[in-house]
């Protein structure tokens, strides 16, 4: 990174940044435990001599259990793209302009998480329903283990309250999907068929005025063997939103090669429910009380807002330890 010329491809050097975060990640939470673990060595002996050591003892001995804690629930993101960037998509299902609504409050909730985290979002397309909130999202999160800490959020996402969008007040249920995949770069091989690829381009929506496309930019990839639909419209150069989708493609596609491998490894997916769209996986309660529970995992939080707020750390770390268990049990 200190080479001469190092930001001359930005790309690359973006690239080169995000390993080194990945490493570092890795490296720095070990460092401080072996230091820990010394200082904790350090204690026990000056406490022969001198009681008063025993009491900071016990707190960092819980301290460097948490810490080691830490480590091992990390050490469970080895998946083969566990490490890489994600491509998150977001999509509107039942619920009609509640479930748009619902959709933009999910882009929110994880964009708020990753912020908190100090990693990069990178809004790829985005399509606004009419009346409130978005039909489609797609994001780019980069950081170290993004997609590892992300990809068990794929799935159907249930919400419960009383829609501002009900005149009649009453309560109603709406659906998000979500949809993760690694987000790959070029020197990776993934091996598609460009004659299997339809390319279909058209004119981006917006909110109209000047900021309206005037071009047929947008640009809409379909993978005919397998059915997957990818689509990029928020940039003004077809050139842009072509090279995003293709992207997007090969982050699908990467994604599609792994659980591949994963089920030939364990038979969890032929006993476990599939985590994919279609599969409720939690649900969020605004009425008659609120809370956010996983169905897969049970596990429960209370405030539905700090949820909202990104704070979805333990829903993640329980799906990373449930999906060990259930390749365990297996």
């Amino acid at each position: 990174m200190s080479q001469p010329g190092f930001w001359d491809k930005q790309e690359d050097a973006q690239r080169t940044v995000l390993r080194l975060k990945t490493e570092k990640a890795v490296v720095a939470p070990l460092q401080s435990a072996v230091r820990g673990i010394e200082d904790v060595q350090t204690m026990l002996e000056m406490a022969d001599d001198d009681d008063s050591f025993q009491a900071e003892i016990v707190t960092s001995i819980a301290q460097l259990e948490e810490a080691i804690g830490e480590i091992e629930l990390q050490s469970l993101l080895n998946g083969t793209h566990d490490a890489e960037g994600a491509i998150m998509t977001i999509n509107a299902r039942d619920g009609g302009t509640d479930a748009s609504d619902w959709a933009e409050m999910m882009l929110r909730m994880y964009t708020q998480w990753a912020n908190h985290k100090g990693f990069e979002v990178e809004l790829l397309d985005r399509a606004d329903d009419i009346e409130a909130g978005i039909n489609s999202a797609t994001i780019a999160v980069r950081g170290p283990y993004a997609y590892g800490y992300l990809k068990g959020e794929s799935g159907m996402h249930r919400l419960v309250r009383i829609s501002p969008f009900n005149s009649e007040g009453k309560r109603q249920t709406s659906f998000a999907a979500i949809d993760v995949s690694p987000e790959i770069d070029d020197s990776v091989d993934i091996d598609i068929d460009e004659d299997d690829v339809r390319e279909d381009r058209f004119r981006a929506s917006g909110a109209g005025g000047q900021h309206v496309n005037k071009t047929d930019s947008a640009i809409r990839l379909t993978h005919v063997p397998t059915g997957i639909v990818v689509q990029c419209q928020n940039e003004r150069s077809q050139h842009k939103n072509r090279a995003s989708a293709w992207k997007m493609l090969r982050a699908r596609m990467a994604r599609i090669e792994e659980e591949k491998r994963e089920a030939a490894q364990a038979d969890k997916y032929r006993d476990q429910a599939r985590v994919g769209f279609g599969s409720q996986i939690r649900n969020y309660f605004l009425h008659p009380d609120q809370r956010v529970k996983d169905s897969r995992t049970g596990f429960l939080v209370s405030s539905f807002h700090d949820v909202m707020n990104g704070k979805i750390d333990g829903f993640l770390d329980a799906y990373l330890r449930w999906r060990v268990r259930g390749s365990a049990d297996n």
